[in-house]
């Protein structure tokens, strides 16, 4: 009983409470009342603007992670192109050099049109002090046979020494085995040119007739003379001339015009 009793009295005492604050608004001047909504409105804004950044940064966040994604796809987009660009150059590249190789091999055939000839790539070397020999890609199929004349567009390289059904090897005349008769091109004198230990694009030009004027800068060309090697090919530049107590001994240094580190392509001479 007692605490229904406490309940009624305060609900009496909200009710009049209630009545009273509505007399008072009724009452109340309008330019109070906006005095006190301004004052409600200071307080409520900068708890709106604080909300409102809140939004405003949630959305940012939002759109941060959505550039994010995007970007990325335009990595992996951007990357896979740069790969295909890639294999693209890696595939001109080849072409290219397969123009120029076929170029060189056009460009060497008209060269040498007197001659019946055969085409070859370099397909292997073994250039040391000790040996110099090429292989070639072509063979007994392609009608290559053993001491036919190998050259190239700077002149002279060597000749056919072994030949399988498919491949050949030359024997270049760097080789100390390797002799070529040739013709000094100032004096028309012969002399026979050897490969050498010493240097791989060296010859030595011997049995230099005393009364030859072998001078610096002379073209060496092949005599013709043997069975081997025809007339007037381009061997190279005479560079350097040694004289000795011995005037028979005198003997002379030849720069090959090939360059054999850099050979790729060649011609063997199948016909004269």
């Amino acid at each position: 009983m007692g605490e229904n009793r406490h309940i009624g009295i305060l609900g009496t005492i909200i009710t009049v409470i209630i009545l009273i604050l509505l007399i008072l608004l009724t009452n109340v001047d309008t330019s109070k009342m906006s005095y006190f909504k301004s004052l409600g409105d200071k307080i409520s804004r900068p708890i709106q603007v604080g909300f409102t950044n809140l939004k405003n940064k949630i959305s940012g966040n939002d759109t941060f992670f959505a550039t994010m994604d995007e970007l990325k796809e335009e990595n992996k987009s951007l990357k896979e192109k740069n790969e295909e660009l890639s294999e693209n150059m890696r595939e001109y590249e080849v072409i290219k050099a397969e123009n120029e190789l076929l170029k060189e091999k056009m460009n060497l055939t008209e060269k040498y049109s007197a001659y019946q000839t055969v085409s070859a790539d370099v397909i292997n070397k073994d250039i040391s002090n000790y040996g110099s020999n090429l292989v070639l890609n072509v063979g007994s199929n392609d009608g290559i046979k053993e001491k036919m004349t190998v050259i190239s567009d700077q002149g002279l390289v060597g000749y056919i020494l072994k030949v399988s059904k498919d491949t050949s090897t030359v024997r270049v005349i760097t080789d100390p085995a390797s002799r070529v008769s040739c013709n000094i091109s100032t004096t028309n004198e012969s002399v026979m040119c050897q490969g050498t230990l010493d240097n791989d694009q060296t010859l030595r030009v011997t049995y230099i007739p005393l009364d030859a004027d072998v001078i610096v800068g002379d073209s060496v060309e092949t005599s013709g003379v043997g069975q081997i090697y025809a007339r007037g090919i381009h061997i190279g530049i005479i560079k350097e001339i040694i004289t000795t107590t011995n005037q028979t001994d005198r003997y002379a240094i030849v720069e090959t015009a090939v360059d054999f580190s850099k050979l790729n392509t060649v011609l063997v001479i199948t016909s004269n």
